[in-house]
């Protein structure tokens, strides 16, 4: 006796199945092999995704959907043929199982041509390194094999040595002047004398019978304390954030070395970890940081108030796009707490050359209303940034001037 037929399938059935190999093919593919899976119309396989398939589906569209990329040459660029590595880390760790999300890393290595760099050191010289590099680096050091990770250190270390010999001198000479300027003393002790203003400003009583000057007037720096400004530099390391991360190490590490601050230096993504004792070496710090992580900058702030101990003489730099997983609502509360104290608060949206990235614009009104400036800062401009928010300047009239856009005008004060 011949079996009946097996029933039909549902029309959930056929969504479902239609479903999957939307997310299988991507999004042309699946528009060209529709009607081979399932009846749904070509232009109703968009609609079968949404919530956190259509994430999963860009997920893996920018991986999959980017070609291996050209052979490398001499000067080659690995930053062309990448797929959104910063964004796209973090939603991979939280839409995709932790053995899967393993193993599309392992590819994003390939498709990125980090592995053949890192497996041949005579490839890797060939390299031209850049940030990008070495935010690709840090994103996926997890999944860098054992052999390769001497490799991808001594990368890591060329590009962070060249952005220390970049701005170093630049930032040193810019804070170092903001708080010599600020604290100008009119009466000043012999050690305390700027001899270089004295000098200018008494040229006129030159005596030349005596071949001397005398100095009517001396102009000096304020009396040296062994702390005159406190710094917290607090860092987004959610996926997003990756680039900003690497100038936010080589900047604090710079932060951290002159005597005149008292620097610490923060990351967060659901956690706090403060780096200060390890920023020394900044290339070996991003080499064990973990991106991709969720962002809870409420518990980062609560963190950073717990380290202020002379409010008037610090300032925060908050480097974050402000997609806050945490408390909103607890975030803008510390934020109000902190600057009710006296602290500077400034929120960078980004720190790379890219300019202002995707964020939260609501939060960034929110904070602006409290009157924290929030916009995204070149690394060129950041040593003139610190100089200008060290010394109390107006941080909005500071960005008109430089005709960088804040997220949102402020409410109270630059």
């Amino acid at each position: 006796m011949t079996p009946p037929p097996p029933p039909p399938p549902s029309r959930r059935d056929l969504d479902e199945r239609a479903r999957r190999w939307r997310l299988i093919l991507g999004g042309a593919e699946a528009l060209r092999a529709g009607a081979a899976c399932a009846p749904s119309p070509l232009d109703a396989w968009g609609d079968l995704l949404g919530g956190e398939d259509r994430a999963m589906d860009e997920v893996l569209t920018a991986l999959y959907g980017v070609g291996q990329g050209a052979p490398l040459k001499k000067g080659a660029d690995l930053s062309d043929s990448s797929p959104k590595v910063a964004r796209w880390l973090g939603d991979l760790r939280r839409l995709f199982p932790h053995g899967v999300a393993e193993v599309m890393q392992r590819d994003a290595l390939g498709r990125l041509n980090l592995h053949a760099v890192l497996a041949q050191p005579e490839l890797a010289a060939l390299v031209e390194p850049n940030v990008a590099i070495v935010a690709q680096l840090i994103s996926l050091s997890s999944v860098v094999p054992e052999e390769s990770k001497a490799a991808a250190r001594a990368l890591v270390r060329r590009v962070v040595d060249d952005l220390l010999r970049r701005f170093q001198e630049p930032l040193r000479a810019s804070v170092t002047g903001s708080l010599c300027r600020q604290s100008r003393n009119p009466r000043p002790r012999h050690a305390e004398i700027d001899w270089h203003r004295t000098i200018r400003l008494n040229l006129r009583h030159y005596q030349r019978d005596l071949k001397a000057l005398v100095p009517e007037r001396r102009v000096g720096f304020g009396r040296k304390r062994s702390q005159l400004k406190d710094v917290l530099v607090c860092v987004d390391q959610s996926g997003s954030m990756a680039t900003s991360l690497v100038y936010s190490a080589v900047f604090g590490a710079v932060l951290c070395s002159l005597p005149a601050l008292r620097t610490r230096v923060v990351v967060f993504d659901t956690s706090v970890v403060d780096l200060t004792e390890q920023v020394e070496d900044p290339a070996e710090l991003l080499f064990g940081v973990q991106l991709g992580g969720g962002t809870d900058i409420h518990l980062a702030l609560t963190y950073c108030q717990q380290q202020v101990s002379r409010p008037a003489d610090t300032l925060l730099v908050l480097v974050s796009d402000l997609y806050e997983g945490g408390d909103r609502e607890g975030l803008l509360a510390r934020a109000a707490q902190l600057i009710a104290s006296g602290v500077r608060l400034i929120c960078l949206l980004a720190l790379s050359d890219e300019g202002t990235p995707s964020y939260d614009a609501g939060v960034a009104r929110a904070l602006a209303a409290l009157g924290v400036p929030a916009f995204g800062c070149t690394p060129d401009l950041f040593p003139e940034l610190m100089g200008a928010a060290l010394r109390g300047d107006d941080l909005a009239a500071w960005a008109a001037r430089r005709e960088v856009r804040l997220a949102a005008p402020l409410g109270g004060g630059g």
